[in-house]
C-alpha cells in the first residue's frame, strides 16, 4: 500500500466517523427536546427527529445534494450529482463522493433539527414532513451552496463558515423563528394580560444527557469539518469547541445566579450549547482566548434574548432561536473580528480579522452573508408554511393539544403505567 492510497484510507475513516458522531448528535436533540418538553409530549418529539433522519437522508440523496455541490450555476445552486450520478469532478477531494455525501447528509438532518425543537407540542406531524422535505431538499441545500460550494458567491466574496455557525446555525434559528411565530403559542403559554406561565420541563435529567450528546457529537462536527484524518488543524478545532462550549456554560451558571439568585439549570445547558454554535464558525481559525469570549458572549446573549421573546410573547419551548440564530450570528461575525491571518491562509480570500489588522473585509463578508442566509432562513419558511396551510393544517387541533401530541396525533402515550387507560376517540383527527 503506498502513502496516497493509505492516506485516502485514513481520511475516509475519519469522515465515517464523524459522520457518525453527527449523526449521533440525532439523539442528543431527541433526549434535549423531549426533556425541555411536557411528558404527553415526548412521543411526538422522538417521531420529528425520526422525519429529520429518514425524510432528510432521502431528499438529501435524491436531490438536495446536487443543488448544494453540483456543478455550479451562476454561484446559485448546483445542477448535477442527482442520486450522486452525473459529474461531480468539481469535487476534488482525498475521499469519495459518497464518503462526502454522508458526512454532509448528517449536516442537512441537523439543520431541520433546529427546527423541530422550535414548534413541539403544536405542529401537525404531516406539516412538519412537508416542512422537513423542504428544508432538506431546498433551503438548506441553495444558500449552503452560496458559501460553500466551488463557486458559491457568498464564498467568492470571501466569507468564511468552517463549520457552519452561519450556513446551518443561524439558517436554523431564523428559520426556527419564522416557524413558531407563523404557528402561535402554546395554549396556556401567555395569559390575556401578557402575564407569561412557565411551562416546567418535564425531565431535567433527560435534557442534560442529550445535550452532553450533542457536546460530543459537536467534536465531530467541527473537526470532521477538516476532511482529513492527517489535518494538523484537529487538536486546535477540537480545544477550542471544548473552550468555547464551557465558556458558555460558565458565564450562564453566574449570569444566573446574580440575575435570578440561583442557577438555572434550562438556561446553563443552553449556554453550553451557544458556545458550541457560536465557535462553529471560526474553530479553526481564531485563538483559545477568542474562542472563551465567543462561548461568554453567546451564554449571556442567548439569556436576554430567551427573556425578551418572552415579553414579546413568541413562545420557543427549546430556546432554539436564542442558542442557534443568536449564538449562530455572533460566531459568523466573530470570525470578521478575531480570524487570525496564519490560520486564514488560502481561505476566504485571504482576509483576517479586524482586531489583528485585517482591516474590514472579512468582517463585512461575513456580515454580507449572515444578513442574506437569515433573510433567506426566515422568509422562505414563512413561505413554506404559507404553501402548506393551502394543503393541510400546520397546528394540530386544540382537543389534540390539550391532551398531548403523543396520544392525539400518534395514538400512544410515552410512559405506560399500570391501569392508565386513556380514551382518544373523541379526539379530531385532521
Amino acid at each position: 500500500m503506498d502513502v496516497a492510497e493509505l492516506s485516502r484510507g485514513l481520511d475516509t475513516v475519519w469522515v465515517v466517523l464523524t459522520a457518525a458522531m453527527i449523526l449521533l448528535m440525532e439523539g442528543g436533540f431527541a433526549l434535549l427536546e423531549a426533556g425541555f418538553v411536557r411528558q404527553k409530549n415526548a412521543v411526538s418529539i422522538i417521531m420529528k427527529v425520526f422525519v429529520d433522519i429518514v425524510f432528510g437522508a432521502l431528499v438529501f440523496y435524491f436531490f438536495g445534494f446536487a443543488i448544494m455541490y453540483g456543478k455550479d450555476i451562476g454561484g446559485l445552486f448546483g445542477s448535477s450529482g442527482f442520486l450522486l450520478n452525473g459529474d461531480l469532478s468539481h469535487i476534488s477531494l482525498n475521499i469519495s463522493h459518497e464518503t462526502y455525501w454522508l458526512f454532509q447528509c448528517a449536516f442537512v438532518i441537523a439543520v431541520i433539527s433546529i427546527v423541530s425543537g422550535a414548534v413541539a407540542e403544536r405542529i401537525h406531524f404531516r406539516a412538519y414532513i412537508l416542512l422537513t422535505i423542504a428544508m432538506t431538499g431546498l433551503i438548506y441545500p441553495l444558500s449552503g451552496h452560496w458559501v460553500w460550494a466551488v463557486n458559491g458567491w457568498l464564498g467568492k466574496l470571501g466569507m468564511i463558515d468552517f463549520a457552519g455557525s452561519a450556513a446551518i446555525h443561524a439558517l436554523g434559528g431564523f428559520a426556527a423563528l419564522a416557524a413558531t411565530l407563523f404557528i402561535g403559542p402554546r395554549i396556556g403559554k401567555f395569559s390575556p394580560d401578557g402575564k407569561v406561565n412557565i411551562v416546567s420541563p418535564s425531565n431535567l435529567p433527560l435534557a442534560s444527557v442529550g445535550a452532553f450528546i450533542l457536546w460530543f457529537g459537536w467534536f465531530g462536527f467541527n473537526a470532521g469539518s477538516t476532511l482529513s484524518a492527517t489535518n494538523a488543524a484537529i487538536g486546535h478545532i477540537a480545544v477550542t469547541t471544548m473552550l468555547s462550549a464551557a465558556s458558555g456554560g460558565a458565564i450562564c451558571i453566574l449570569f444566573t445566579m446574580f440575575r435570578y439568585r440561583k442557577a438555572d439549570p434550562p438556561m446553563v445547558i443552553n449556554g453550553s450549547l451557544a458556545g458550541l454554535v457560536g465557535i462553529t464558525a471560526g474553530c479553526a481559525f481564531v485563538s483559545d482566548g477568542a474562542a472563551i469570549w465567543i462561548g461568554a458572549i453567546c451564554g449571556i446573549a442567548m439569556v436576554l434574548v430567551t427573556e425578551y421573546l418572552e415579553r414579546k410573547q413568541i413562545d420557543d419551548p427549546v430556546g432554539a432561536f436564542a442558542v442557534h440564530g443568536i449564538s449562530g450570528s455572533i460566531g459568523t461575525l466573530a470570525v470578521g473580528l478575531c480570524a487570525i491571518p496564519e490560520l486564514t491562509e488560502g481561505v476566504g480570500q485571504g482576509y483576517y480579522g479586524l482586531l489583528y489588522g485585517g482591516g474590514w473585509n472579512l468582517l463585512g463578508a461575513q456580515a454580507l452573508g449572515l444578513v442574506v442566509i437569515a433573510i433567506w432562513g426566515f422568509a422562505v419558511t414563512w413561505a413554506v408554511l404559507l404553501l402548506i396551510r393551502k394543503i393541510m393544517p400546520v397546528r394540530v387541533s386544540r382537543d389534540e393539544e390539550l391532551i398531548g401530541l403523543d396520544v392525539g396525533i400518534h395514538g400512544v402515550p410515552a410512559y405506560n403505567q399500570e391501569n392508565d387507560f386513556i380514551d382518544v376517540d373523541h379526539i379530531t383527527r385532521k
